[in-house]
């Protein structure tokens, strides 16, 4: 049937071009962002499964800096107890050399002093042993807790060493010194207890900075193993997109041609009343 009032050929072929153009829009937002699910219009239940993905990642990206800040301080506190113990080792060489008998008065007064000055030296080392407001040596914190997971309910927990002076670690006193044959020979046997306990606390933080490290390594590897999945459910492949839009391109313009072509259908009504 001709009509000037009704033109099928045109009205379904403005549907399939408005279709085309409708895929067209969506294949250039694709290419534009990079993402196949840039919204939740585009797929909702994939978009909210990648926003769950990446709130979790964001979590473990929280978890990665507070591991790192409870390594730092960890770090820092190693680094304090090694030079502690460092100061040790030469305070017992002091103290033995005072020990001997045979040392006149003036010699053992000027090795007291030295002697003095690397006890003070501990206490120097231990109040500024701090990073992150925690500091781990000087008895003010009992622990460090840092997350393990993005959730917050698990958590690394390291206890901290007093290496203060006139502590259960590092005995010697704070008065200490060798200014006489008897007190050298007290304080080499005080001082080597001390560098043992040293020791012994440096290997205890040393254990726990490693658990910091292991727990940090997994954490980066989860995080990137759930940076990849969000990847692949909201990526665009770009050399799919590439050839879709291509392929769009010209069904449109057919699209445009068809339309154009019913579009003239009424004409021929015209020739009809010549």
């Amino acid at each position: 049937m001709l009509s000037v009032n009704t033109n099928s050929g045109a009205m379904i072929a403005l549907q399939y071009l408005n279709d085309t153009a409708g895929q067209l829009q969506s294949t250039q937002n694709a290419i534009n962002t990079g993402l196949k699910v840039a919204s939740a219009k585009d797929d909702g239940a994939t978009f909210a499964i990648a926003q769950t993905m990446r709130g979790n990642v964001a979590g473990y990206q929280a978890v990665t800096d507070s591991l790192n800040r409870g390594m730092s301080s960890i770090d820092v506190a190693l680094s304090a107890g090694q030079s502690i113990s460092d100061l040790l080792v030469e305070m017992k060489q002091k103290a033995l050399s005072a020990s001997d008998q045979s040392l006149d008065t003036a010699s053992r007064q000027a090795l007291n002093e030295d002697f003095k000055a690397l006890r003070d030296q501990i206490t120097t080392i231990v109040n500024n042993a701090v990073f992150n407001n925690y500091n781990l040596v000087d008895g003010t914190t009992t622990k460090i807790t840092a997350l393990a997971s993005a959730d917050g309910t698990r958590r690394i927990t390291v206890n901290s060493e007093n290496m203060k002076l006139s502590g259960s670690i590092v005995t010697v006193k704070s008065t200490g010194s060798i200014s006489t044959q008897a007190k050298a020979s007290t304080m080499i046997a005080t001082i080597q207890s001390s560098l043992t306990n040293v020791n012994s606390a440096l290997a205890r933080l040393s254990s726990g900075a490693k658990k910091y490290s292991i727990q940090a390594e997994f954490v980066q590897k989860l995080s990137d193993t759930l940076s990849s999945g969000i990847g692949h459910l909201v990526d665009a492949d770009m050399a799919v997109e590439s050839a879709k839009l291509q392929s769009l391109q010209v069904k449109q313009q057919l699209g445009v041609q068809a339309l154009s072509i019913a579009n003239q259908a009424p004409q021929v009504i015209l020739s009809l009343f010549r």
